[in-house]
């Protein structure tokens, strides 16, 4: 059965898992992926390593009986390059020296081998939580050189104020509260009470693209070089507002 999903966050939280079990890897893989995860799997330290340095995650479950390095060690260099980081371990016993060492090493939290799906999920819930709602926008809100000041619904672009249609204004609201991060298309519809994109007409889509291009069309036309977000479409019907291109 099912487990229902955790939260209403407008993106799967990305867990990777670092397994060398294949069967257990593999069942795990799969049950994170169908409770509204989104797993990648590794199977030695170093994949572990060279993967948290090429893309971003929200946790990692690291089994400590890696095949080609010291669990212990990964930890500790993964604590160090990525603090906010949420880091569950694999022991082989519910009490021992492994227990002791993970946490010194920096990890939140440990399970004991073999452990059921639920469990898992269940610690997940427990340590991802304060990351499920996004903080509250100050106002005016500064993105570079774009500024929104959502009481006054106006968005100027270095000093020029860029016209928006309240349904593209109530979206870049959105977008601007997760900045960086990417926003499904049914959960930005419903926040901005935009039309659901698999209904007819796809009315976010159409909303999105005329956005888009009326901020580029400011930015084109400003008498100097800005620096603008950029609104780009994540696979799977998401938007992303990118701000660390300036």
């Amino acid at each position: 059965m099912r487990t229902p999903a955790a939260t209403p966050d407008p993106r799967p939280f990305r867990v990777l898992l670092v397994e060398d079990d294949d069967t257990f890897g593999r069942r795990l893989e799969s049950g994170l992926r169908g409770n509204g995860y989104a797993p990648t799997w590794r199977r030695t330290g170093a994949d572990a390593l060279a993967e948290a340095e090429r893309a971003s995650y929200d946790a990692l479950l690291l089994d400590l009986g890696l095949p080609d390095t010291d669990g212990l060690d990964v930890v500790r260099r993964m604590r160090d390059r990525f603090p906010r980081l949420r880091i569950v371990v694999f022991t082989s016993r519910e009490d021992g020296a492994d227990v002791v060492t993970g946490r010194e090493a920096g990890a939140d939290d440990h399970l004991a081998k073999p452990f059921g799906l639920d469990a898992l999920l269940s610690r997940l819930r427990v340590h991802l939580r304060p990351r499920y709602s996004a903080a509250p926008l100050s106002d005016p809100v500064r993105l570079g050189d774009l500024v929104i000041e959502a009481a006054a619904r106006r968005c100027t672009l270095d000093g020029a104020e860029v016209p928006l249609p309240p349904e593209e204004f109530a979206v870049l609201i959105v977008l601007a509260r997760y900045a960086d991060t990417a926003v499904t298309g049914q959960h930005l519809a419903a926040r901005a009470r935009v039309e659901d994109p698999s209904g007819p007409g796809a009315a976010l889509d159409v909303t999105v693209a005329s956005l888009s291009r009326r901020l580029a069309d400011a930015a084109r036309t400003a008498p100097r070089p800005v620096r603008l977000p950029r609104i780009s479409t994540v696979r799977g019907r998401a938007y992303r507002l990118e701000t660390d291109l300036f």
